[in-house]
């Protein structure tokens, strides 16, 4: 069998590991593995009929190849946030443009099926988040064979327990809470620490729970309901309290988190009556 993997979405310790393991392990079944260069970007560049375009985007694994790649961080083959199912004009590859009169995306699955067709590819293992594995189903209802590996810092990959990269954001969150509480309690200031998690406020939750803050607001709980107390409780002098960010709609521009951070500064100073440090 002929095994396709990529990696796609943002980049978190763990995905060499992850490839050399898949590697290491289909190899000792008698199996053949094929590394797809920048995740679904890698398979909408190939062009059946240009070999070029298959050797630039494709990359022979074996043990050999994959020995020492978990040495370190990010993914050896590259990613990237393309999803075939949705492609901007700006994006497509000039063999797919070719013909087009319209800027709206379009849905290049078929293409992708005849790629890993042309590839030979039997199987394949999307390593990603919510976008890049919900392509990896697209492709499982067009007949592919699909092993799916969850990746997200946020952890909300649906039937996951825990996915690769979320340990490192609570971890790193942990440590920088412990880092930013002598500043806050120097200065009699509350902390408010804003960390990513996309729909999902499991993230903030864990993370605020390691490291001990006083209150964590999230995005399955309504933000503005949580402060209902009258100020810094009897023997502190200072709060930590973590903020999970996530826009539904669009990604947010600089000026409108910063519009959404003086709401929440706002907020918590009138219910507590303390200064808020953002």
């Amino acid at each position: 069998m002929r095994i396709g993997i990529l990696t796609g979405g943002g980049d978190v310790p763990g995905l060499n590991a992850c490839i050399k393991a898949a590697v290491m392990r289909a190899a000792s079944a008698g199996h053949h593995v094929l590394g797809i260069r920048r995740g679904w970007g890698g398979l909408l560049a190939v062009d059946p009929t240009d070999d070029a375009s298959i050797a630039m985007n494709t990359v022979e694994l074996d043990p050999a190849t994959v020995r020492t790649i978990d040495r370190s961080g990010g993914t050896f083959l590259h990613t990237s946030r393309t999803n075939p199912a949705k492609v901007k004009r700006a994006d497509e590859p000039t063999f797919l443009a070719a013909g087009r009169t319209d800027e709206a995306p379009r849905d290049h699955t078929a293409h992708v099926v005849s790629a890993l067709d042309r590839l030979g590819v039997d199987a394949l293992i999307p390593i990603g988040g919510d976008d890049t594995l919900s392509f990896g189903l697209r492709l499982h209802d067009e007949g592919v064979p699909v092993v799916a590996i969850p990746k997200t810092m946020d952890n909300d990959v649906h039937g996951t327990d825990y996915c690769i990269g979320f340990s490192t954001a609570v971890s790193r969150t942990v440590h920088f809470v412990h880092q930013l509480r002598t500043s806050a309690g120097s200065h009699e200031r509350f902390a408010v620490v804003e960390v990513f998690g996309r729909y999902s406020g499991e993230t903030s939750l864990v993370s605020a729970y390691l490291s001990g803050v006083d209150r964590a607001l999230i995005s399955d709980v309504g933000v503005f309901d949580v402060f209902t107390g009258k100020g810094v409780p009897d023997g502190k002098k200072s709060l930590a309290i973590e903020v999970t960010l996530q826009p539904r709609d669009k990604t947010l521009t600089d000026a409108e988190i910063e519009a959404v951070a003086a709401r929440i500064v706002a907020a918590v100073k009138k219910a507590t009556g303390g200064e808020l440090r953002g």
